[in-house]
């Protein structure tokens, strides 16, 4: 994929020298966050899986970073900062802002949750509500800008905050050596720019990948295109990553040193949270779990390879945990939900449930629902959700239920 010319050639040379400053702030005010190994995801994956845990960095995501070199740089010449964001950007700026003594001003769209606009307040920054999408607030944070003369910062189309990104890899380095693929997810393309920066300098064998939610391919697109293309952003799990187009900065960067760009399913996304936070002992959001999921899905070849997965966020709204765990469970096979026509008589349900019970089935909810006109006469349609061991028990229970004459199908 890649198409260095000299120009990006430069622009990545420039990124790195200015990561190697940013390294300096970002140490002062942010963690270097931990970068282990997974015995279980390198078993489930076939490779050596280690895990950069950005989830656990200040304000709960990677965005500090580049939030906290950008302010820097912008400090002397302005008397405040203002950004736009629905979450982990607004967070990094307000945060970084207060840590280096300037105001901060964060325009959130009116949809943004109230964990993340509450957050944003409690780190210092005074929060503006403005429009249904990112594009309104964008617009309205730029005129408060040049009204104000504040400084505004742009969440990944800027080179300082993509060489503040970019010290993310640096750590990476300094922990381990001969890393044959970096998977990074990938939202307007910050993060993974400043990364294949540093990595392309230092460590050139190594293969950066990037990850985007198939409900958002912008990248995926642009680079078929050959030119930043505007995409339909359809719901997704990972909204951290829901972005409409490239920017013209990052774009260049990743069309000439990211080396592959994959998408992932939003099941992929749940599955991948769900074992990160059953396995892992790790919570991390849609976004955060991208790169996992790209290498548990076989989208990523990392057979026998040594691979870095960054987890890059655990901002995840408390509310959607229950779903996003349901809908993981589902995928392997833990909760299952089957659908069958079966006779309307005395000790029917008690016979089925005996069934499940006997492969370990725990029966969560009963449906009957007797109205039903698909059904057969005398017959009732009966819905059942149980927790199971595993998708090869539910199997089996479906085949041991169908060997006593009740036909069920999985939904």
């Amino acid at each position: 994929m890649q198409t260095t010319d000299e120009d990006t050639r430069r622009l990545a040379e420039e990124i790195y020298l200015e990561a190697l400053k940013a390294r300096e702030i970002v140490s002062r005010h942010a963690r270097k966050t931990p970068l282990d190994h997974s015995s279980t995801f390198s078993r489930m994956s076939g490779g050596h899986v280690y895990l950069k845990y950005e989830n656990l960095q200040k304000t709960g995501s990677f965005k500090i970073r580049g939030a906290l070199y950008k302010v820097y740089r912008v400090r002397s010449q302005a008397s405040g900062v203002v950004a736009a964001s629905a979450g982990n950007h607004a967070q990094g700026v307000a945060y970084a802002a207060r840590s280096l003594g300037l105001p901060s001003i964060i325009v959130m769209p009116e949809t943004a949750s109230i964990s993340k606009v509450e957050a944003t307040r409690g780190y210092g920054a005074q929060v503006v509500l403005y429009g249904k999408i990112y594009d309104e607030a964008e617009q309205k944070a730029r005129e408060i800008a040049e009204e104000k003369g504040y400084a505004f910062i742009h969440p990944f189309d800027d080179p300082h905050v993509i060489a503040g990104q970019g010290t993310v890899a640096l750590e990476i380095l300094e922990d381990l050596s001969d890393i044959d693929v970096v998977v990074v997810p990938v939202g307007g393309g910050g993060l993974i720019s400043g990364i294949a920066a540093v990595f392309k300098k230092l460590s050139p064998s190594t293969r950066i990948v990037g990850v985007e939610p198939e409900n958002a391919p912008k990248f995926t697109e642009s680079l078929r295109a050959g030119k930043p293309v505007t995409v339909e952003v359809r719901p997704t799990i990972a909204d951290g990553l829901a972005t409409k187009k490239p920017g013209n900065l990052t774009f260049r960067i990743v069309s000439g040193l990211v080396d592959k760009m994959v998408t992932v399913t939003e099941d992929e996304l749940a599955k991948a949270i769900y074992l990160l936070l059953e396995r892992g002992k790790v919570l991390a959001e849609g976004a955060g779990a991208a790169a996992l999921a790209a290498i548990l899905s076989g989208k990523v070849d990392v057979e026998g390879k040594r691979v870095v997965a960054l987890v890059s966020g655990g901002n995840i709204d408390l509310t959607a945990i229950y779903r996003l765990l349901i809908r993981g469970l589902a995928g392997a096979g833990r909760i299952a939900a089957i659908q069958g026509h079966v006779p309307d008589l005395p000790g029917t349900l008690a016979k089925i449930a005996s069934i499940i019970a006997s492969y370990r089935g725990n029966i969560v909810e009963v449906i009957h629902d007797r109205a039903d006109m698909e059904a057969p006469a005398w017959h009732t349609t009966l819905k059942i959700i149980f927790e199971a061991p595993s998708l090869e028990t539910v199997e089996t229970i479906l085949k041991e239920l169908e060997r006593h004459g009740y036909r069920f199908q999985l939904l």
